[in-house]
């Protein structure tokens, strides 16, 4: 068990220094020094829920082989043949220059970039409290999954390195701990269409340029997002065809987060209301007009001081 996530648990100490370089070099001064500390309660407080969400729809990824199992499913059908005839052999052109060097830089973006970009805009939408861009973010991020996760049950395409006998895997071949790593996740390597590499960075992109003035970081973004692409094909995994469907997921995954955004998190908020309620769950902030110390229930939205009278929105992650 310990040798089948060995690949995460290097990953997850290199993610974290990438982290904290990220801090440092992707977000410009004028911009730390107008972000206004919070203290590690009302972070936590204000963070577990996009935390919890996004992590059980990324565990029902992962747990894709038991499910099956579990719900007895007998799927024989494989797709592959279609995408052949579609596009032939056409990802072969971009193994056609490949070398030892470019492959492990790939590999290194397939496997860390990716897996950054996806943290890293969760911390910096966090870090600058940008909540709306955060809920935005998360919605589409759970559309993405839950849309492509009956795909990869029912509509099973191989990748390219083991479909095509021109193409080599060559992701895998780089070690067999990666090849054990990438198995969790997908345990057949038929898990391509639609990309969620394709997908979740693509969404990323567009979160960072349309909701965020972080120039920085845009263009790390975009290029990051390019680079991810690429290596996408050129390490013997996706097709064409799964890119674009990544594409058009990621599209349509985003236009619904931004319409729905206030209906779906009013729901949530209401939700989370009541637990914490129940639990007992409070913070206590000092009210801007009269100084006195308020309790409030976390996601309750907007409070009232009851010494002075004045009303305050009120979010963990946003209030000053």
């Amino acid at each position: 068990m310990t040798s089948t996530y060995l690949m995460t648990i290097i990953m997850l100490p290199l993610l974290a220094l990438m982290t904290v370089v990220g801090l440092y070099t992707l977000i410009p001064g004028d911009v730390k020094e107008q972000t206004h500390s919070i203290s590690r309660r009302r972070l936590l407080i204000g963070f577990w829920p996009f935390f919890v969400s996004a992590s059980l729809v990324y565990m029902l990824i992962q747990s894709q082989s038991s499910i099956v199992n579990m719900l007895g499913l007998k799927v024989n059908a494989d797709y592959t043949g279609y995408l052949l005839m579609l596009e032939g052999d056409l990802v072969s052109h971009f193994q056609g220059f490949a070398t030892p060097m470019l492959t492990y830089l790939n590999g290194f973006i397939y496997l860390m970039i990716f897996s950054f970009l996806m943290i890293f805009t969760f911390v910096i939408l966090i870090y600058t409290h940008n909540l709306k861009a955060l809920e935005e973010f998360t919605i589409a991020f759970i559309i993405i999954y839950l849309t492509a996760f009956p795909f990869y049950i029912f509509v099973p395409v191989t990748v390219t390195g083991h479909a095509l006998p021109n193409v080599v895997p060559l992701l895998y071949d780089l070690s067999p701990i990666i090849d054990q790593g990438v198995r969790v996740v997908d345990p057949f390597l038929d898990n391509d269409f639609p990309s969620l590499h394709a997908a979740l960075s693509i969404m990323a992109l567009m979160v960072v340029v349309f909701r965020t003035n972080l120039y920085r970081y845009k263009v790390f973004a975009a290029v990051s997002t390019a680079a991810i692409l690429f290596s996408t094909v050129y390490l013997g995994i996706h097709w064409i065809t799964d890119l674009v469907a990544g594409a058009v997921l990621a599209l349509v995954s985003y236009y619904f987060a931004i319409k729905y955004r206030e209906v779906i998190f009013r729901k949530v908020h209401r939700i989370l209301v009541v637990l914490e309620v129940r639990l007992g769950i409070k913070d206590l902030i000092y009210c801007p007009g009269c100084s006195n110390e308020i309790s409030v229930i976390p996601h309750i939205g907007c409070v009232e001081c009851p010494s002075c009278g004045e009303r305050l929105d009120y979010h963990p992650l946003t209030f000053v």
